[in-house]
């Protein structure tokens, strides 16, 4: 089992964090990791349900804050092991997890050992299977089993963030567009019908569509909606009797559920439509007083969320939750992933003081 030494830096943890491979299904090696090394910490109470680990202290404070990232990744591209690169003059940490969201939870592993006496009480959550479908996220499993767990005043995700606050964040919704026709010979097309061809007024309709941007609590969120695969076809001499078009609509925190499920029946009124997935988003919640304080201390402008995270998990339950981490997030799940040094150093002088101040 690889060991880890939570007195050194978050900078040297980043690394050693992100040469135990944990793409999402394989995270056991990185989880035991981290669940030896926490519960050597006497101030920590530990608890673990699968590859899962939480650990809190119970200091009977006023207020209790939640702090929690992912430990798995998409998967590796031949951008592992890390390796130190200078990019326009910036030293940086490159491969695999270092923006996505290893760099957030070295800080996170570093800070929980530190910080004996923090002013609030705190639950660190270190989480398995945020890359992959909704079911098998390690929080909403946890919350299932352990909601006493999520009783919390403020919540903060490690996502990365550019070492900024990005409050809330955009719901998304999948959902597979439909067109039937009959099966022929190709070379005698005209006794069927072309699903595939049908599928025409579907993109054209895409095409067309104009995103909006709606202001949330101060934050302009950008909608899109967007073919993201479309699949068809039976046999290179056969017409098809069957397409699906796969469409992701990413919705402002402001809509509901049904609202976002209401407007993609809108836009395709006439196609059969199944929606997959479906995920509120979560408002910035920038308004609690533990919110202003806590972006006052690390000295960001807020800005919104257009990705989905798992702050929507904690709006869910009532819990004003922020992203803050290091790293570019247009570089997650890229294959030339890497994270500024100075921004993981940054985010962890910005907890730290305002943990303890």
């Amino acid at each position: 089992m690889p060991q880890l030494d939570l007195s050194v830096s978050p900078v040297e943890l980043t690394r050693v964090l992100c040469d135990i491979p944990s793409v999402s299904g394989d995270e056991t090696p990185l989880a035991d990791a981290i669940e030896a090394a926490v519960s050597t910490l006497p101030h920590l109470e530990v608890f673990r349900d699968g590859d899962t680990i939480v650990a809190r202290t119970m200091l009977g404070r006023d207020q209790r804050v939640v702090i929690a990232g992912h430990i798995d990744t998409v998967p590796i591209n031949d951008n592992l092991p890390t390796r130190d690169v200078v990019v326009d003059g910036e030293e940086c940490i490159w491969g695999r997890g270092t923006v996505d969201m290893k760099a957030g939870v070295a800080v996170q592993l570093v800070l929980a050992a530190e910080l004996v006496e923090p002013r609030v009480d705190i639950t660190w959550m270190w989480y398995d299977h945020e890359e992959v479908d909704s079911s098998l996220n390690g929080l909403n499993r946890l919350s299932r089993v352990r909601p006493d767990l999520f009783q919390a005043d403020f919540a903060i995700l490690g996502e990365p963030s550019g070492g900024e606050v990005e409050g809330g964040c955009n719901g998304t919704l999948r959902a597979i567009v439909r067109t039937h026709g009959v099966r022929a010979h190709s070379a005698r097309s005209w006794i069927g019908e072309n699903a595939i061809h049908k599928a025409a007024p579907i993109l054209e309709r895409l095409a067309r569509y104009r995103a909006q941007t709606v202001t949330v609590e101060g934050l302009d969120y950008r909608e899109g909606l967007n073919a993201v695969s479309i699949s068809g076809g039976i046999a290179g001499n056969v017409i098809p009797d069957l397409c699906e078009v796969e469409v992701n609509f990413r919705f402002a925190p402001s809509r509901s559920e049904l609202e976002a499920e209401q407007h993609v029946r809108d836009v395709f009124e006439g196609f059969e439509i199944e929606i997959v997935d479906l995920a509120p988003g979560a408002r910035p919640g920038l308004d609690a007083l533990l919110a202003r304080e806590f972006v006052a201390a690390v000295g960001a402008e807020p800005r919104p969320k257009y990705g989905w995270t798992d702050v929507a998990r904690f709006s869910a339950l009532g819990v004003p939750a922020v992203n803050y981490g290091p790293g570019d997030p247009h570089l997650a799940h890229h294959d030339e992933e890497r994270v500024p040094v100075a921004q993981i150093e940054a985010v962890a002088r910005g907890l730290r003081a305002w943990l303890t101040a």
